[in-house]
């Protein structure tokens, strides 16, 4: 990018952010207010992602390969916890904009005891099937073993990562975003003193390899889930506990209602990201290795989506409870805008550094050569993805949620998987697998900007 270009850019984003904040009606928080704690959140999360695959690979490709594959299939695993969240934004919000706070508050309590009952439900299988789940992508014997480690760990934690998903949604979408934001620093902190101290086995710790970094993980959300719980009780927080009678049964319907599809999406999405490496694992151990740390370092962008998703969602959702719906398109078109400028000049500034930051991360020829030709890829794309985050979180949060799964189904699995299939029947290398992302990308964000632009998310009824 050019010097010239850097001005017009700055001043955009500026004009951008001025009518937003003249937009917002009183008392509820701009786009980037309520974006900025979020994307300093999720960037220190970010971080601390970073880190740790830096410290878990000093181990190897296949302790990078097992961390990997961990992670995804407990993502699978919060599926269903994502689903009740996605219902829980979309009803605080519009109870908070409409001014009813018991309800966001029965609301919030519903929420809570929900994910508890999932995530005990979904510690089982994590824990008693983890080999079979790390076994799926035919990785050598000791990528395996090292990931099956892992997933059964983790899965230990999930009532932990349960109410810190609850509390924090409630808490944002009613428009408290500082809260979750020292929080999640707080956990942060404690999960890299812990990584470091447990995989090498540091002032006095076990020395506990991959193993270690799943146990960190989970102790440190432990710290933010108690420390919520202990606000949240003792009405510290800008949402109440509410009292008994949360479990009506209209109210969990129209959670289930609202949620579903986002459980879907998020099921989905997760099962397709399965897949997709599943046709990588074909390729060794490097290109799946590769995968694992571009990710992680185009994690600092993807961040960014996240905060914009999150605003966008609670600002859409807080606007039509307020019964102001040129004012919740407003919104959502500059959520979009703000986060795609941020995230491309992310993504572009990542792709110069690629080489540098992939050697960083693994003293490995071919993985580091792997890991640039993703980053190349996925980097080129980030402002699809911005569109794919903002106009997404901006439906999700009017109640729209069945969009969202539709345009993921689409993309994921009807175009990237597809596609990937193919070029991996057809004998092509990994990085034509890796190129089958930009058609996905393409057609998500085509599908979300009509869907908005249709003005059809307005009807729904929350």
């Amino acid at each position: 990018m050019s010097a010239d270009e850097v001005e017009p850019i700055g001043s955009r984003v500026t004009s951008a952010a001025a009518a937003v904040v003249e937009a917002a009606p009183p008392g509820t928080p701009s786009i980037l207010q309520l974006a900025w704690p979020s994307i300093t959140g999720n960037l220190l999360y970010s971080l601390v992602g970073l880190v740790d695959i830096k410290i878990v690979g000093s181990l190897g490709a296949p302790a990078i390969a097992a961390v990997t594959t961990g992670n995804r299939i407990f993502f699978v695993i919060q599926a269903l916890l994502i689903a009740v969240t996605a219902g829980t934004t979309a009803m605080v919000a519009r109870a908070w904009g409409a001014g009813k706070f018991h309800e966001a508050e029965q609301v919030t309590r519903a929420s809570l005891a929900i994910c508890l009952l999932i995530a005990l439900a979904a510690s089982v299988p994590g824990i008693v099937f983890a080999p079979q789940l790390a076994g799926f992508f035919r990785l050598e014997a000791e990528t395996v073993a090292l990931a099956a480690s892992f997933i059964r760990w983790i899965s230990v934690f999930n009532v932990a990562f349960a109410v810190v998903f609850v509390l924090s949604a409630a808490l944002r979408a009613a428009g408290d975003v500082i809260t979750p934001l020292w929080i999640g620093a707080l956990t942060n902190v404690v999960n890299v003193g812990l990584v470091y101290s447990l995989v090498y086995g540091a002032f006095g710790l076990p020395r506990l390899g991959v193993r270690g970094a799943a146990i960190a993980s989970g102790i440190a959300f432990c710290v933010g889930a108690v420390l919520l719980l202990a606000l949240w009780l003792r009405k510290r927080l800008r949402i109440g506990t509410g009292a008994r009678g949360s479990l009506e049964r209209t109210r969990v319907e129209q959670l289930v209602h609202i949620g579903y599809p986002a459980g879907l999406e998020q099921g989905v999405w997760q099962g397709g990201f399965i897949a997709f490496l599943w046709l990588v694992s074909l390729y060794g151990t490097a290109p799946y290795a590769a995968y694992g740390i571009g990710v992680q370092i185009l994690a600092f962008s993807f961040v960014v989506g996240f905060g914009f998703a999150i605003a966008a969602s609670t600002h859409v959702g807080q606007r039509l409870g307020a019964g102001d719906l040129e004012g919740a398109a407003r919104s959502g078109w500059h959520a979009m805008w703000m986060s795609v400028l941020t995230m491309s000049v992310l993504g572009t500034s990542i792709i110069v550094f690629a080489r540098p930051l992939a050697s960083f991360m693994i003293d490995d020829a071919e993985v580091v050569r792997l890991t640039v030709v993703f980053i190349y890829i996925l980097g080129a794309v980030q402002p699809l993805m911005a569109i794919e985050f903002a106009l997404g979180g901006a439906l999700r949060g009017a109640g729209d949620t069945r969009f969202p799964l539709l345009t993921v189904f689409s993309g994921l699995i009807g175009v990237r998987i597809a596609l990937a299939a193919l070029f991996a029947w057809l004998g092509f290398p990994v990085e034509w697998i890796f190129g089958a992302l930009i058609a996905d990308y393409i057609l998500k964000s085509c599908m979300l900007v009509a869907r908005f632009a249709s003005g059809r998310w307005k009807t729904i009824e929350v």
